[in-house]
Protein backbone atom coordinates (compact mmCIF):
# COMPACT_ATOMS: atom_id res chain seq x y z
CA UNK A 1 0.00 0.00 0.00
CA UNK A 2 1.26 3.46 -0.86
CA UNK A 3 1.99 5.58 2.17
CA UNK A 4 1.83 9.31 1.55
CA UNK A 5 4.82 11.39 2.51
CA UNK A 6 4.10 15.08 2.89
CA UNK A 7 6.00 18.11 4.05
CA UNK A 8 5.68 21.88 4.16
CA UNK A 9 8.49 24.38 3.68
CA UNK A 10 8.66 28.17 3.72
CA UNK A 11 8.11 29.69 0.29
CA UNK A 12 10.58 32.20 -1.15
CA UNK A 13 8.02 34.97 -0.69
CA UNK A 14 7.41 34.08 2.93
CA UNK A 15 4.28 32.01 2.33
CA UNK A 16 3.90 28.41 3.34
CA UNK A 17 4.46 26.09 0.39
CA UNK A 18 2.36 22.94 0.70
CA UNK A 19 3.95 19.87 -0.83
CA UNK A 20 1.58 17.09 -1.68
CA UNK A 21 2.17 13.35 -1.44
CA UNK A 22 5.32 12.31 -3.28
CA UNK A 23 5.66 9.58 -5.91
CA UNK A 24 1.89 9.39 -6.28
CA UNK A 25 -0.61 9.68 -9.11
CA UNK A 26 -4.30 9.92 -9.86
CA UNK A 27 -4.40 6.71 -11.91
CA UNK A 28 -2.37 3.56 -12.54
CA UNK A 29 -2.44 1.78 -15.88
CA UNK A 30 -3.78 -1.79 -15.92
CA UNK A 31 -3.43 -2.51 -19.64
CA UNK A 32 -3.70 -0.72 -22.98
CA UNK A 33 -7.19 0.66 -22.36
CA UNK A 34 -7.87 0.24 -18.61
CA UNK A 35 -6.83 2.34 -15.62
CA UNK A 36 -7.31 2.10 -11.87
CA UNK A 37 -7.96 5.31 -9.90
CA UNK A 38 -6.07 5.98 -6.68
CA UNK A 39 -7.46 7.64 -3.56
CA UNK A 40 -6.13 10.96 -4.89
CA UNK A 41 -8.77 10.84 -7.65
CA UNK A 42 -11.69 10.64 -5.23
CA UNK A 43 -14.49 13.15 -5.69
CA UNK A 44 -15.69 16.17 -3.79
CA UNK A 45 -19.41 15.27 -3.64
CA UNK A 46 -18.83 11.62 -2.68
CA UNK A 47 -15.57 9.97 -1.62
CA UNK A 48 -16.44 6.74 -3.46
CA UNK A 49 -16.62 8.55 -6.81
CA UNK A 50 -13.94 9.78 -9.21
CA UNK A 51 -13.61 13.54 -9.35
CA UNK A 52 -14.20 14.40 -12.99
CA UNK A 53 -11.21 16.74 -13.23
CA UNK A 54 -8.44 14.09 -13.30
CA UNK A 55 -10.68 11.79 -15.37
CA UNK A 56 -10.93 14.50 -18.05
CA UNK A 57 -7.15 14.68 -18.12
CA UNK A 58 -6.99 10.90 -18.43
CA UNK A 59 -9.25 11.06 -21.51
CA UNK A 60 -6.84 13.51 -23.15
CA UNK A 61 -3.97 11.19 -22.14
CA UNK A 62 -5.76 8.34 -23.93
CA UNK A 63 -6.29 10.55 -26.99
CA UNK A 64 -2.58 11.36 -26.99
CA UNK A 65 -1.82 7.63 -26.95
CA UNK A 66 -4.24 6.98 -29.80
CA UNK A 67 -2.63 9.69 -31.94
CA UNK A 68 0.88 8.45 -31.14
CA UNK A 69 -0.03 4.93 -32.28
CA UNK A 70 -1.16 6.26 -35.68
CA UNK A 71 2.07 8.24 -36.20
CA UNK A 72 0.25 10.75 -38.39
CA UNK A 73 0.62 14.53 -38.62
CA UNK A 74 0.62 16.57 -35.43
CA UNK A 75 -2.91 17.98 -35.26
CA UNK A 76 -3.70 20.21 -32.28
CA UNK A 77 -6.65 19.70 -29.96
CA UNK A 78 -8.73 22.88 -30.20
CA UNK A 79 -11.98 21.86 -28.51
CA UNK A 80 -13.01 18.98 -26.31
CA UNK A 81 -16.49 18.44 -24.87
CA UNK A 82 -17.32 15.91 -22.18
CA UNK A 83 -20.82 14.65 -21.37
CA UNK A 84 -21.01 13.03 -17.92
CA UNK A 85 -23.67 10.34 -18.23
CA UNK A 86 -23.97 9.27 -14.61
CA UNK A 87 -22.17 8.36 -11.42
CA UNK A 88 -18.39 8.02 -11.74
CA UNK A 89 -17.64 5.13 -9.38
CA UNK A 90 -14.12 5.01 -7.91
CA UNK A 91 -13.45 1.88 -9.92
CA UNK A 92 -11.49 0.66 -12.92
CA UNK A 93 -12.22 2.61 -16.09
CA UNK A 94 -11.77 1.66 -19.72
CA UNK A 95 -11.21 4.32 -22.40
CA UNK A 96 -11.52 3.70 -26.12
CA UNK A 97 -10.83 6.31 -28.78
CA UNK A 98 -11.88 6.36 -32.43
CA UNK A 99 -11.95 8.80 -35.31
CA UNK A 100 -15.49 9.66 -36.37
CA UNK A 101 -14.54 12.37 -38.89
CA UNK A 102 -11.08 11.58 -40.32
CA UNK A 103 -9.08 14.25 -42.11
CA UNK A 104 -5.54 15.42 -42.75
CA UNK A 105 -6.17 18.99 -41.55
CA UNK A 106 -9.36 18.70 -39.45
CA UNK A 107 -10.43 15.62 -37.50
CA UNK A 108 -13.09 14.74 -34.94
CA UNK A 109 -12.32 12.06 -32.34
CA UNK A 110 -14.64 10.39 -29.86
CA UNK A 111 -13.53 8.86 -26.56
CA UNK A 112 -15.85 6.65 -24.51
CA UNK A 113 -15.21 5.91 -20.82
CA UNK A 114 -16.76 2.78 -19.33
CA UNK A 115 -16.82 2.35 -15.55
CA UNK A 116 -18.27 -0.65 -13.69
CA UNK A 117 -19.76 -2.11 -16.86
CA UNK A 118 -21.52 0.98 -18.21
CA UNK A 119 -20.67 4.02 -20.30
CA UNK A 120 -20.05 6.93 -17.92
CA UNK A 121 -18.53 9.63 -20.15
CA UNK A 122 -18.54 10.48 -23.84
CA UNK A 123 -16.06 13.02 -25.14
CA UNK A 124 -15.56 14.55 -28.56
CA UNK A 125 -12.44 16.43 -29.60
CA UNK A 126 -11.82 18.60 -32.65
CA UNK A 127 -8.25 18.54 -33.90
CA UNK A 128 -6.90 21.22 -36.28
CA UNK A 129 -3.70 21.34 -38.31
CA UNK A 130 -1.07 23.77 -36.97
CA UNK A 131 -0.47 26.85 -39.13
CA UNK A 132 1.89 29.76 -38.45
CA UNK A 133 -0.52 32.61 -37.67
CA UNK A 134 1.80 34.61 -35.42
CA UNK A 135 1.54 37.67 -37.67
CA UNK A 136 -2.21 37.99 -36.92
CA UNK A 137 -2.29 36.54 -33.38
CA UNK A 138 -3.86 38.77 -30.74
CA UNK A 139 -6.77 39.46 -28.45
CA UNK A 140 -5.67 37.54 -25.37
CA UNK A 141 -2.87 39.44 -23.67
CA UNK A 142 -4.03 40.05 -20.09
CA UNK A 143 -1.93 38.12 -17.57
CA UNK A 144 -2.88 37.18 -14.04
CA UNK A 145 -0.69 37.93 -11.04
CA UNK A 146 1.82 35.03 -11.10
CA UNK A 147 1.34 32.23 -8.55
CA UNK A 148 4.78 32.69 -6.99
CA UNK A 149 3.58 36.04 -5.65
CA UNK A 150 0.47 34.54 -4.02
CA UNK A 151 -0.22 32.65 -0.81
CA UNK A 152 -1.38 29.04 -0.92
CA UNK A 153 -4.82 28.25 0.46
CA UNK A 154 -6.62 24.97 1.11
CA UNK A 155 -9.56 23.76 -0.96
CA UNK A 156 -10.05 21.11 1.73
CA UNK A 157 -11.74 23.63 4.01
CA UNK A 158 -14.69 23.66 1.58
CA UNK A 159 -14.43 20.33 -0.23
CA UNK A 160 -13.59 16.78 0.92
CA UNK A 161 -12.02 14.15 -1.32
CA UNK A 162 -8.56 13.21 -2.50
CA UNK A 163 -8.54 15.39 -5.59
CA UNK A 164 -9.23 18.66 -3.79
CA UNK A 165 -6.69 17.71 -1.10
CA UNK A 166 -4.06 17.30 -3.83
CA UNK A 167 -4.49 20.82 -5.24
CA UNK A 168 -2.12 23.74 -4.66
CA UNK A 169 -4.68 26.57 -4.68
CA UNK A 170 -3.54 30.21 -4.88
CA UNK A 171 -6.31 32.81 -5.22
CA UNK A 172 -5.40 36.09 -6.89
CA UNK A 173 -7.92 37.81 -4.59
CA UNK A 174 -10.24 36.47 -1.86
CA UNK A 175 -12.97 34.42 -3.58
CA UNK A 176 -16.51 35.81 -3.44
CA UNK A 177 -19.78 33.90 -3.92
CA UNK A 178 -19.89 33.12 -7.62
CA UNK A 179 -16.59 34.80 -8.45
CA UNK A 180 -12.95 33.74 -8.11
CA UNK A 181 -9.64 34.08 -9.92
CA UNK A 182 -6.96 31.64 -8.87
CA UNK A 183 -4.03 29.49 -9.89
CA UNK A 184 -4.07 25.75 -9.27
CA UNK A 185 -1.50 23.01 -9.75
CA UNK A 186 -0.61 19.60 -8.40
CA UNK A 187 2.57 17.67 -7.69
CA UNK A 188 0.88 14.37 -8.55
CA UNK A 189 1.35 12.53 -11.83
CA UNK A 190 -1.71 11.88 -13.94
CA UNK A 191 -0.78 8.23 -14.60
CA UNK A 192 1.82 6.37 -12.54
CA UNK A 193 5.20 5.72 -14.17
CA UNK A 194 4.42 7.33 -17.52
CA UNK A 195 4.70 10.87 -18.83
CA UNK A 196 1.66 12.92 -19.74
CA UNK A 197 1.54 15.77 -22.24
CA UNK A 198 1.30 19.35 -20.96
CA UNK A 199 -2.23 19.46 -22.41
CA UNK A 200 -3.42 16.32 -20.61
CA UNK A 201 -1.97 17.58 -17.32
CA UNK A 202 -3.61 20.97 -17.88
CA UNK A 203 -7.04 19.54 -18.71
CA UNK A 204 -6.79 17.34 -15.60
CA UNK A 205 -7.27 20.47 -13.46
CA UNK A 206 -9.89 22.47 -15.38
CA UNK A 207 -13.01 20.86 -13.89
CA UNK A 208 -11.87 22.12 -10.49
CA UNK A 209 -13.21 25.54 -11.59
CA UNK A 210 -16.71 24.67 -10.37
CA UNK A 211 -15.38 24.39 -6.82
CA UNK A 212 -13.41 27.62 -6.43
CA UNK A 213 -16.22 30.19 -6.67
CA UNK A 214 -19.10 28.56 -4.81
CA UNK A 215 -22.28 30.61 -4.58
CA UNK A 216 -23.75 28.55 -1.74
CA UNK A 217 -22.12 26.13 0.74
CA UNK A 218 -22.01 22.60 -0.72
CA UNK A 219 -23.29 21.31 2.62
CA UNK A 220 -26.58 23.10 1.87
CA UNK A 221 -26.83 23.00 -1.93
CA UNK A 222 -25.67 20.61 -4.66
CA UNK A 223 -24.45 22.01 -7.99
CA UNK A 224 -22.53 19.26 -9.81
CA UNK A 225 -21.77 19.76 -13.49
CA UNK A 226 -23.19 17.41 -16.11
CA UNK A 227 -20.67 18.42 -18.76
CA UNK A 228 -17.44 20.27 -19.48
CA UNK A 229 -16.50 21.99 -22.73
CA UNK A 230 -13.04 23.43 -23.30
CA UNK A 231 -12.15 25.71 -26.22
CA UNK A 232 -8.49 26.61 -26.82
CA UNK A 233 -7.00 29.33 -29.02
CA UNK A 234 -3.47 28.15 -28.19
CA UNK A 235 -1.85 25.21 -26.44
CA UNK A 236 -1.20 25.72 -22.70
CA UNK A 237 2.30 25.50 -21.25
CA UNK A 238 3.63 24.77 -17.78
CA UNK A 239 2.22 23.19 -14.63
CA UNK A 240 0.00 26.09 -13.49
CA UNK A 241 -3.65 26.47 -14.54
CA UNK A 242 -5.17 29.93 -14.16
CA UNK A 243 -8.95 30.03 -13.61
CA UNK A 244 -10.88 33.29 -13.95
CA UNK A 245 -14.27 31.89 -12.97
CA UNK A 246 -17.85 33.13 -12.71
CA UNK A 247 -20.72 30.95 -11.41
CA UNK A 248 -24.38 31.79 -12.10
CA UNK A 249 -27.45 30.04 -10.67
CA UNK A 250 -30.77 30.44 -12.47
CA UNK A 251 -34.26 30.27 -10.91
CA UNK A 252 -35.21 26.81 -12.29
CA UNK A 253 -32.43 24.51 -11.09
CA UNK A 254 -29.93 25.36 -13.81
CA UNK A 255 -26.50 26.90 -13.38
CA UNK A 256 -23.41 27.76 -15.38
CA UNK A 257 -19.74 27.94 -14.49
CA UNK A 258 -17.79 30.02 -17.03
CA UNK A 259 -14.00 30.26 -16.92
CA UNK A 260 -11.31 32.09 -18.86
CA UNK A 261 -8.33 29.72 -18.85
CA UNK A 262 -4.77 30.98 -18.38
CA UNK A 263 -1.21 29.81 -18.25
CA UNK A 264 1.71 32.00 -17.15
CA UNK A 265 1.82 33.67 -20.57
CA UNK A 266 -1.84 34.74 -20.54
CA UNK A 267 -5.23 33.40 -21.67
CA UNK A 268 -5.35 30.11 -23.57
CA UNK A 269 -9.11 29.57 -23.97
CA UNK A 270 -12.40 29.15 -22.15
CA UNK A 271 -14.34 26.44 -20.30
CA UNK A 272 -18.05 26.05 -19.65
CA UNK A 273 -19.81 23.71 -17.20
CA UNK A 274 -23.58 23.16 -17.05
CA UNK A 275 -24.76 22.75 -13.44
CA UNK A 276 -27.73 20.98 -11.95
CA UNK A 277 -28.66 23.01 -8.86
CA UNK A 278 -30.70 21.48 -6.06
CA UNK A 279 -30.93 21.63 -2.24
CA UNK A 280 -29.06 18.98 -0.30
CA UNK A 281 -31.44 16.26 0.93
Amino acid sequence: MYRAATCSTPHAHGHLEVRHPLAASYFARIDRHRYKPTAHASGAWHADEIHFSPLAGLVVHAIDGYLAERSQGALLLSRISFDILGRLALDECEIRVESIRPGRTIELLEAVVDIAGRTAVRARAWLLTPVDTGVVAGGGDTRLTPPDALAARSLGSVWPGGHCASIDFRPVAPPRPGRATAWISTHLDLVADEPSSPLASYVALIDTANGIAVRRPPTEWMFPNVDLTVHLHRQPEGRWVGLDTTVVFGPTGQGLTSTVLHDLQGPVGQAQQTLTVRPQP
